[in-house]
């Protein structure tokens, strides 16, 4: 795992504006039916990482405008709450998430939420570059910093270690302080994951 200095990692030095993929309707990457921008490139090589190739700013195909208009009009249907972006790093892809956000907040308002995964903690992204504080402050939702294998913890809500947060941006950004996401709600139980010989 890498861990960077104040404004290292710029987003224009690295970024190719590649997209590893694009997920419409889901319901993993976040709260309610989502629709899910996967930017490709990531420095922060955490161990275990399950999304090991897309750390690959070369991995993908460029953004372009056809898909923004696609992720516009799925959007745009009602049962839809909102865009996510993951990665790969959204925050070393600036150009790309700020185009869809301000896109987004154009087309809707505050009527559909965005969510962003970052291996950056909120604290770190307060002392990062014009673009990635531009991006935070476009946001409604971060789950924030790098996964830590040690920490892993299959019961936490849309997150894969225990050092990973759920923070709500808007109340964060207001008192410079992170601030967790009301609707947090980890699960208590285990429960034993169903291998496929158990239906055999």
């Amino acid at each position: 795992m890498r861990n960077p200095k104040p404004k290292e990692w710029q987003a224009n030095k690295y970024s190719k504006n590649y997209i590893a993929d694009y997920k419409a309707f889901n319901f993993v990457d976040g709260e309610g039916v989502r629709n899910s921008l996967y930017v490709s490139g990531c420095l922060f090589a955490c161990e275990g990482c399950f999304n090991k190739a897309v750390q690959n700013f070369n991995y993908g195909t460029p953004f372009t405008e056809e898909l923004e208009e696609q992720i516009i009009t799925d959007l745009a249907h009602d049962y839809v709450q909102g865009l996510t972006l993951l990665g790969g790093e959204p925050f070393l892809n600036t150009t790309v998430c700020l185009q869809v956000v301000n896109r987004v907040h154009k087309e809707f308002g505050d009527k559909k939420d965005i969510w962003s995964w970052s291996g950056y903690t909120f604290e770190e992204l307060l002392e990062e570059t014009d673009d990635k504080l531009e991006l935070l402050s476009k946001i409604d939702i971060l789950v924030d910093g790098r996964f830590e294998l040690a920490k892993r913890n299959l019961n936490l809500q849309f997150r894969g270690s225990s050092n990973q947060r759920i923070i709500d941006v808007k109340k964060s950004l207001a008192v410079r302080r992170a601030v967790i996401w009301e609707k947090c709600h980890d699960a208590t139980e285990n429960f034993e994951q169903i291998k496929k010989q158990d239906f055999i």
